[in-house]
């Protein structure tokens, strides 16, 4: 009995084969890279002196770390939030035709989607997120 349910679940499991061996092929993948490195790698002895910043043959003149103003960031954000818009709106409208002709009704949450980028991005020019010299 244990081995008929044994096998049953075996052929319940064969389906997802293709997946496991992609999963084990990455993580091998990502193992080898690793162990490749450390066996091949170049080792190099750090000091005080290998470990600071050289710039053109002469000592830098500011730290290492600067710090940037808060505008970067809000605008590289905002563009990854609309990059994203992107990825979203090209699919549709590559299957589009073919969503109106099986009677899926597309358009509609599509508009209300770019309603609200449209107007997220009406209320960042109305607040000055995109002005450089606040």
């Amino acid at each position: 009995m244990a081995m008929i349910l044994i096998l049953i679940v075996i052929m319940a499991l064969i389906d997802y084969l293709p997946v496991l061996i992609q999963i084990l092929l990455a993580i091998g993948m990502g193992v080898g890279i690793l162990v490749a490195s450390h066996l091949f790698g170049q080792r190099a002895m750090s000091g005080k002196i290998k470990d600071s910043p050289y710039e053109c043959g002469l000592a830098a003149d500011a730290k290492g770390e600067t710090r940037y103003s808060v505008k970067f960031y809000v605008t590289a954000m905002l563009f990854i939030l609309f990059d994203i818009d992107v990825v979203f709106l090209i699919p549709w409208v590559l299957t589009h035709r073919d969503l109106v002709a099986a009677g899926i009704p597309i358009l509609g949450p599509m508009l209300f989607f770019t309603f609200v980028l449209v107007a997220g991005l009406f209320y960042e020019l109305k607040s000055g997120a995109l002005q450089w010299e606040k």
